[in-house]
This record gives C-alpha cells, structure tokens and sequence, in this order.
C-alpha cells in the first residue's frame, strides 16, 4: 500500500485527492500539508479523509510521517524546494505544473531525483486523454504528410479578481503570466507532438489585468526545420475556445477529431472533392482507439503509482517537464529582448537562471491585492476540446 501525502490543499488538490481515492487498493492518504493549515484542516473534513495528518509545512509533514508518494500542489515559486527536500530523502513526487519557474530549479529537481533514488514526474494531465492520444496516433501514422503549420491557442479567461491570490500576478511568486501558468499544458502537448523547435520569437503584453505585473496575453512563431508553429497564450479569451489545430502536407487534423484532405487540381487549386479515401482512412484510425481506462489527472496518477509499484519511469517525469520550462523560457526571453531566440538554451545564458526573468521582465502593471484565498470554483473551458486547466 503507497503511502500519500499532499502538500498545498488549496483548488487543484482536489484533483489529485479524489484520483488517489480511486485507487484505495493500492494508495491511502496519510498526510495533508498547507501554509493556511485550516485549508488543509477543511479539505480533510471534506473528503472524509479521517485517518491523514495535517501539518503546517512540507518540513513538518517530512519529519512526522512516513510517505511513499507526495503531490506537490503549490504555487510554482515553492516546486523547487519542496520537490528537492521530498525527493533527498527518498519519498517519489508528482508535481503540479508548471515543474519550475527556471531550467536551474529543474536541475535541481532532477539532480535530486538521482541522488535519493525517487521518481518524479509532472504533471501534464492532458496527454491522459482520448481526444490528444487519438490526433497523437494519427500524426504519428504519417497519413497527414510532413507538417506544414500547427496553429495552438491556448485561449482563457480570468477576472480581475484573479490576481488577487497572494501568490499571482508577480514574476518572483508566479514566475509568470498566461504563458507560463496557462500555456504550459498547451506547450506540453506540442512537444510531445512534434518535438522541440529550433528558434523562437514571440511577443508579450498586458491587455486587461491592470493589478498584475505579469503578461496575461503573448504570441509566439515557433520555428522547426520545415514547419511553423503558432502559439496564442491567453486570459483574455471570452468563452475560452481552445484548439490544436495541424496541417500536414495531404491532410488537415485538428483536436477535435476535424479531418480536412484538398486534392489539388492541374493548376494547383483545391479540387471541389477533396481526398474522401484518406479522410476516410484517418477517420477509421480515430475510430480504432480503444478508450484510455483512467484520464486526466486520474490517468496520470495511476501511472504514477504503478511506476512506484514497479519502479520504471513514469510516462510524464522531469526532463519532459524541463522541455516545457525551456520553451516557455525561451519565448519569455524572446518577447522581453524582442528577438529570435535559438534552442536548446545553453548553460550560461542568463534566462536559465532563477531570477533573470524577475529581474528583467516588464512589469506591466504593479499588483494591488493580495489574499489568501479566493471564492469561487475552478472552472475548465465546455468545449469537448477543451485544456483541463492545473491550477
């Protein structure tokens, strides 16, 4: 039986708490961790969680019980040192996104994550669904052709309000806007689509939170060797219509299980037409997949918990969770320093550094509240195609 522990109990530990409860013949809940330990008190009240523990730093909880398996479920500035301390001393980590708000705190993980022996993983939930595992399957199927364009829009909405989370809306607590907290599942999916790309421009703005310092909209061109992709990452974005959208040479594919395949006449032009036979072979591709048996973080925790029981490497671990932080860093830099940014990152630039981004980014407005908790639910965009949001 794997011990768990959560450490941070505010909205997105509920994700987490209820998957692990759907899995009570492998897992039990031991622990509950929280800065507001009467948050931490209240989410145990209310899932019933009777025989855990709560504690009032992750120090405490490491000190007074014995854990197996912790989720880190805390604001981004906090992943390093908590993750670090957990995985010293030889208990696995499933971390909330965003991983790290640098590529050093990611070292960091990582080199801790070897030297005590434990596995860590990040989240990215979204790969444990239908929808992105079926259009992976048919990229993968080379029936599209060589990619051409992937259009990406990571598209939310957020009030004002939002920004008055104690920990949002500054580049030292947040580590960054929409880019960082919101995109990071959209960039995920990209990466583990086509891989990394070889430069990247982007710009930054601040169109609509007037009390956060961080960007709530940017827009990067991700350059490949043949290929371009475009990534909106967005809070401005009224009904939250969100899509992943590829053209490969002989067919369009997108997230939501649209297929488009033009045939080309003598001159070029799309025939009236269109190619039926390979819509209707990628169709049946889509038609093929057998279900995923656990999705989103669900997905993600049964395959966490059987890489603990087995001891391989989870589906989701650090260096895919360093990949995202490296691109997000990398069109941060290119939006602050207004130019073409080449990949990967070497050792010595500046942005791998923590700090860097704090001290050189924009800051577009000065942050104006700052509570402890805010009403209200999180919400995830209707659409079927739709990004589950981490936090």
């Amino acid at each position: 039986m794997i011990r768990v522990a959560v450490v941070g109990t505010g909205g997105i530990s509920e994700s987490h708490l209820r998957a692990y409860l759907d899995f009570p013949q492998r897992c039990t809940i031991v622990a509950l961790s929280d800065v507001f330990p009467e948050r931490a008190q209240a989410r145990r009240a209310e899932l019933g969680l009777e025989q855990a523990q709560v504690f009032s730093s992750h120090e405490d909880l490491l000190a007074g019980v014995e854990v197996d398996l912790v989720s880190v479920c805390t604001p981004p500035a906090t992943h390093e040192r908590i993750s670090v301390d957990f995985l010293t001393a030889g208990v696995n980590v499933l971390c909330e996104k965003p991983m790290a708000p640098s590529l050093a705190a990611c070292d960091a993980i990582l080199r801790a994550e070897r030297q005590g022996g434990a596995i860590f993983s990040s989240v990215a939930q979204n790969r444990f669904r239908d929808d992105v595992v079926r259009l992976k399957s048919a990229l993968d199927s080379g029936l599209a052709g060589p990619v051409s364009h992937v259009q990406v829009d990571s598209a939310w909405w957020r009030g004002l309000g939002y920004y008055d989370m104690w920990w949002r809306g500054t580049w030292e607590q947040e580590g960054g806007g929409c880019t960082l907290n919101h995109a990071v599942h959209h960039v995920d999916l990209l990466l583990w689509l086509l891989g990394s790309p070889r430069s990247v421009s982007a710009v930054l703005t601040n169109a609509a939170h007037e009390n956060a310092e961080v960007e709530d909209l940017s827009v990067a061109v991700l350059a490949y060797e043949r290929a371009l992709a475009t990534l909106t990452s967005s809070v401005v974005s009224h009904g939250e219509h969100q899509q992943i959208v590829v053209q490969g040479r002989h067919a369009r594919i997108g997230l939501d299980g649209q297929v488009v395949a033009e045939r080309a006449q003598p001159n070029g032009f799309p025939a009236p037409e269109g190619d039926g036979d390979l819509v209707q072979q990628l169709r049946a591709l889509a038609a093929g997949h057998r279900p995923l048996a656990h999705t989103g973080h669900r997905g993600q925790v049964d395959d966490v918990l059987t890489a603990v029981e087995t001891g391989r490497r989870p589906a989701v671990d650090g260096h895919d969770g360093r990949r995202t932080i490296e691109l997000i860093t990398a069109i941060y830099q290119a939006g602050v320093e207004r130019r073409t940014v080449d990949l990967p990152l070497g050792g010595d630039d500046p942005y791998t550094r923590a700090g860097t981004l704090a001290e050189r980014a924009p800051r577009f407005f000065a942050k104006t509240a700052s509570v402890s908790d805010l009403a209200g639910s999180i919400t995830v965009p209707g659409s079927d195609a739709g990004i589950e949001v981490g936090r």
